[in-house]
């Protein structure tokens, strides 16, 4: 019989109270006190927690304080990624940055989601993954929803609110956020 944990890495209903889940929910917690707690003279120590809190980190990798997520294992960034200020990942199934990501301020990745009926919502969650792809740029306070993948060179406007996939070489905006147009 699987864990809970790896029911909500598999994307199935599971049990957030979860002794196992909720100790994981303290580490990551811990773990991005510590983070948030670090100077710009830092960067080595910074780079040493995100190696311990995210589930693998490429070259090059900058998270300015502070940073907020569930697990942080869920969580993968390629090389040169950055994400500004008040960034919120929550990583109940994976999350995946590619190479040259750029996040602005405020944005967050949702990958939580909660059965519709009220019933079933009592006590039980699931989770839908996340995948961003290479050399996008998501503006700030944008907010990625569960499920959602984002194509290779595609800039998400700031503010908007992606509620399904975005193709390559695009540039989306609004609430939802719809393409404004093929980039070249």
């Amino acid at each position: 019989m699987p864990s809970e944990r790896e029911r909500m890495v598999s994307g199935e209903p599971y049990d957030p109270d979860d002794p196992e889940l909720v100790a994981a929910r303290r580490r990551a917690r811990t773990l991005t006190s510590e983070y948030n707690d670090t100077g710009p003279e830092e960067p080595e120590r910074r780079r040493d927690l995100l190696a311990e809190l995210f589930g693998a980190v490429g070259d090059g990798v900058a998270v300015e304080p502070p940073f907020r997520c569930d697990y942080g294992d869920n969580i993968a960034v390629g090389d040169e990624f950055f994400a500004n200020f008040d960034c919120v990942i929550l990583d109940v199934a994976p999350v995946e940055f590619g190479d040259h990501c750029q996040l602005g301020p405020g944005v967050h990745a949702y990958t939580a989601t909660h059965p519709m009926d009220a019933e079933e919502r009592r006590g039980r969650e699931s989770g839908e993954p996340v995948t961003v792809g290479d050399d996008v740029w998501i503006g700030g306070k944008a907010v990625i929803n569960p499920g959602v993948t984002v194509g290779d060179r595609a800039v998400v406007g700031s503010g908007a609110v992606v509620t399904r996939d975005v193709p390559p070489d695009t540039f989306v905006g609004g609430n939802p956020a719809r393409v404004i147009r093929e980039l070249e």
